[in-house]
């Protein structure tokens, strides 16, 4: 019966670790989404606009963690199939302004995108550092970490995409790495949809 009672308690204990750590990454995606989309329509960069969609789907991501923190293992399969959804959505809002730019070229301003996606990066390693040690708890920490380790290639990418268009004084390398960040999208958004699949079979 004591045994029980410490399983419940050690259970309580890691939801609430959980959610601490739920509530504080939401707020630093909510601000950056916010902060790095302004950014990127002031300075027409679609991979900047990619890495800015990716904190807002983490946002939605983490609010929907939080609230399944304490159910079940089909909910949490449930939210994480539809975070599978909301990163496929991502993927394609970046292909469209990929699209755009194709028919209708401009050149991104290299200096907005190089300071807000270091920006980015400070608040997305603080995040992965913060979810480091909830990776492998569940299903749905561990999609929750998967978004968040995407953010780290998007800004980092996004930085690459920076310096190749002042080096080349083009738009192209915005394009190409907006690109690749699709790709990323994609194939993160297919990975967690299968292990949500999985699990719900299960």
């Amino acid at each position: 019966m004591g045994s029980c009672c410490g399983n419940n308690c050690a259970v309580e204990q890691l939801r609430e670790r959980q959610r601490g750590t739920l509530k504080a990454v939401l707020a630093i995606n909510a601000v950056m989404f916010f902060v790095i989309a302004g950014a990127a329509f002031y300075g027409r960069s679609t991979a900047l606009l990619s890495d800015s969609l990716d904190n807002l789907g983490d946002a939605l991501t983490y609010g929907l963690s939080l609230y399944v923190v304490s159910q079940g293992n089909l909910a949490k399969a449930k939210v994480a199939l539809f975070k599978g959804g909301l990163i496929f959505i991502g993927a394609c809002v970046v292909l469209t302004q990929i699209i755009q730019k194709l028919l209708v070229p401009v050149l991104p301003a290299y200096e907005i995108m190089s300071i807000f996606s270091v920006a980015g990066l400070i608040a997305n390693a603080l995040c992965l550092f913060l979810l480091w040690k909830h990776r492998n708890e569940d299903i749905n920490m561990s999609s929750v970490w998967e978004c968040s380790r995407n953010d780290i290639a998007s800004n980092l990418s996004v930085l690459l995409a920076a310096a190749a268009v002042w080096f080349f004084e083009s738009g192209w390398p915005d394009i190409i790495i907006a690109s690749c960040l699709v790709i990323l999208l994609l194939n993160s958004s297919f990975r967690v949809i299968n292990s949500a699949l999985k699990e719900l079979r299960t």
